[in-house]
């Protein structure tokens, strides 16, 4: 069975969850974007905003278009080199940051998706998406772990992985000097880039899983 057709059954499982509350209050899914066949990235993200929640796409309204930017000027295709998911899979009200039991509730979802992809590494968009993985000191800032790669655990599989800048946050630092939050996105992604998809000899033939949905 193809990736993609393991992700649509999870997919069609995930349109009918009731496990938390954001099901009721949401107008559409936000399940995914880009192609799981040639993905060699899992991109994960908080949650969906407003234009998300209309369009059914996750990062697609300012945040991910900045994102696209950034992606673009690095050399990452969106639509071949990455997978794009977020922690949980419906808006939470207000745009607000989703709680623990949201996370936890939708939690099956992810680590499927990331099961049946197998990415080469793991992007934690943001600091709701690292805390999904990894436990942080109160004092610990995005800032101090971006950039750094790190191995976190899925369902007992080690994945390399990368925390960088949520482009939600650039969008409030428009400053493009020497150890900006912007230049650091520009170096980040280039690391990505250097480290991941200039690996030619990489093929990503693994089969699909689809393990505790």
């Amino acid at each position: 069975m193809m990736k993609k057709e393991c992700l649509e059954i999870v997919e069609k499982k995930c349109q009918s969850c009731k496990s938390c509350a954001l099901g009721a209050t949401r107008t559409n899914l936000v399940f995914s974007d880009g192609n799981p066949e040639t993905a060699r990235i899992v991109l994960i993200g908080e949650a969906p905003g407003e234009t998300e929640d209309l369009e059914g796409k996750p990062f697609v309204g300012r945040a991910g278009q900045l994102l696209d930017e950034f992606l673009a000027e690095a050399g990452i295709s969106r639509q071949d080199d990455l997978y794009v998911i977020n922690t949980v899979k419906c808006r939470p009200p207000e745009n607000r940051v989703p709680t623990d039991l949201e996370k936890a509730c939708c939690s099956k979802f992810l680590k499927a998706q990331i099961d049946i992809i197998k990415p080469q590494a793991i992007v934690l968009c943001g600091a709701t998406a690292l805390k999904s993985f990894v436990e942080l000191d109160k004092k610990t800032t995005i800032s101090k772990v971006r950039g750094q790669w790190m191995t976190i655990s899925v369902d007992g599989v080690d994945y390399r992985a990368i925390t960088i800048f949520h482009p939600s946050y650039l969008l409030r630092n428009h400053s493009m000097e020497e150890g900006s939050p912007r230049r650091l996105m520009q170096q980040d992604l280039a690391e990505i880039k250097n480290q991941i998809l200039s690996d030619r000899s990489w093929m990503n033939n693994s089969q699909p899983q689809m393990a505790g949905v």
